[in-house]
């Protein structure tokens, strides 16, 4: 009883950081208000939480030796609560960020800490049931996610998104100290931790944000673009030359010798751009576009995870029957179809409109998750699989992070060269444009508007602000579709391991 206690504790700590992803996102416009910042600064809020959880992943191991496993969850699920609190007491966006930040670094420590529990803590017989519940509580919290967020913002105000964690928190951080009892702290493991790598490995994802966020502003000119550039890199190579050729590694990267496991992370890596890129983005659609209130949006965003809670046991029944290669393609054909098919929206497009595309992509999920993950791993001998492993779901979360940044950027440089093309055609009278800004049709006959046209001008501009913007919001949905359906090349060269039990087992 001890152990169940402690462990479902540590999965409800767990559903706490999964939840945090995705609880902001249908309050984005709202904290945006708030804050009074542009739309381009909220995707700090997603990528600093995911940046941080990249740094955190390959050190839980470390840290879970050095602390044990009941003082790190424990100490943890402290600082996650406390960041917590401290985002909700925010008046300025810098330091939300940078709360943001830890709030991940500490969440990021909690999902691997579950499924190393399942089979450090539980008895053998009990292992599949551990292993369904707190798989059952990681997919069930970034369903439900955007729903809750927008109600309590709503009903409350998006403070409470934060406040909620307080109380579950601090009776999770309390029960896994009381219950969880397995192994011993070794403060000597703190020694060994390559310090040097995780402050070069910070920084250059960092600048590789600022980067990615800010040099196409910039048009890739001026100091500060050449700073973080050369930073990035020397910071990139040094995480890179002292993870390769350290005695102890923080990310093992001679895990990328065998070829089945790199291929795997690279669809690990774009699963997570679509993921994250596509909340990210049908949030602000939604926000900024159609002006739903945060728990419309929330209402309207379920359905992706609806989708995923309801085929994940079909996903699970097939991933042992069917060829995994199949079924990764299979599902990230499917989400790359979801990802496109939202590549033609119009401002009208609501939830009717967006709701095959997310249904979709929401099926697909556990159909991209569970056989890329076999395939990646089962090429790894037992030894490095739990290095495999940390590695294969970083790489997750660095997609989601990069994919953000480059859906910002895709949304900030096409904006105004689709206003431009718009103005350019409604000054020609093309009615097909005047529609698709939503304007009156009647007023365009293929040729230039005549006296009215300053008038009309200043009536239509905010239109043409819109119009665009669902353009380049649909740039972003294809190029993400575009970059799925071209991981599906790598699917052929990665090799299934026999089963002991023969074909079709």
């Amino acid at each position: 009883m001890r152990t169940w206690i402690g462990f479902i504790a540590m999965c409800l700590g767990m559903s706490m950081a999964v939840l945090d992803i995705q609880i902001v996102a249908s309050s984005f416009t709202t904290i945006q208000d708030w804050f009074h910042v542009s739309s381009d600064q909220l995707s700090w809020i997603q990528t600093g939480y995911l940046m941080a959880e990249v740094i955190a992943i390959p050190l839980t191991g470390w840290l879970t030796r050095a602390l044990s496993l009941r003082w790190m969850f424990s100490v943890a699920t402290l600082g996650f609560t406390l960041a917590s609190l401290a985002c909700a007491a925010c008046t300025e966006m810098a330091p939300f960020i940078a709360l943001r930040v830890v709030q991940g670094f500490c969440g990021g420590m909690l999902i691997p800490g579950v499924f190393t529990s399942v089979f450090a803590m539980m008895p053998e017989k009990s292992r599949v049931t551990a292993t369904a519940l707190a798989g059952t509580m990681a997919v069930i919290a970034p369903t439900v996610g955007p729903a809750i967020g927008g109600y309590l913002t709503e009903h409350y105000s998006w403070h409470m998104i934060f406040l909620i964690n307080l109380v579950p928190g601090l009776l999770v951080s309390a029960a896994v100290a009381r219950f969880v009892r397995l192994g011993e702290p070794d403060l000597k493991e703190l020694r060994r931790i390559d310090y040097v790598a995780i402050a070069m490995a910070a920084a250059f994802l960092g600048t590789l944000e600022l980067v990615l966020k800010e040099a196409p502003k910039h048009d890739w000119q001026g100091a500060f673009v050449y700073g973080c550039i050369l930073v990035c890199f020397v910071t990139g190579s040094g995480a890179i030359w002292r993870s390769l050729f350290s005695p102890h590694p923080f990310v093992d990267l001679r895990r990328f010798r065998e070829r089945t496991f790199t291929l795997g992370c690279v669809l690990s890596f774009v699963l997570g751009l679509g993921l994250y890129g596509s909340v990210y983005l049908l949030a602000l659609f939604l926000g900024l576009i159609r002006e739903h209130s945060p728990l419309e949006i929330g209402t309207i965003m379920i359905v992706s995870g609806a989708a995923q809670l309801l085929t994940a046991p079909l996903a699970a029944m097939l991933e042992v029957r069917v060829d995994a290669r199949l079924l990764t393609a299979v599902g990230y054909g499917m989400f790359a179809c979801g990802l496109i098919a939202n590549g033609f929206t119009t401002f009208r497009t609501d939830y009717d409109g967006l709701f095959w595309p997310q249904a979709l992509r929401g099926a697909a999920v556990m159909l991209c998750i569970l056989p890329a993950t076999r395939l990646a791993l089962d090429t790894l001998n037992p030894v490095g699989v739990a290095d495999g492993s940390a590695l294969f779901n970083l790489m997750r979360n660095l997609g989601g992070a990069i994919g953000i940044a480059v859906v910002d950027t895709i949304i900030g440089q096409r904006t105004p060269m689709h206003a431009a093309a718009l103005g350019v055609r409604l000054q020609a009278g093309d009615a097909s444009a005047a529609a698709f800004v939503g304007l009156p049709t009647q007023f365009f006959h293929g040729h230039d508007m005549g006296p009215t046209s300053q008038a009309m001008r200043d009536f239509a501009e905010p239109l043409v602000r819109r119009a665009a913007l669902v353009q380049s919001f649909n740039d972003a949905w294809i190029v993400i579709g575009v970059l799925f359906a071209l991981s599906l090349l790598v699917v052929p060269f990665m090799k299934l391991r026999p089963s002991p039990m023969g074909p079709g087992t």
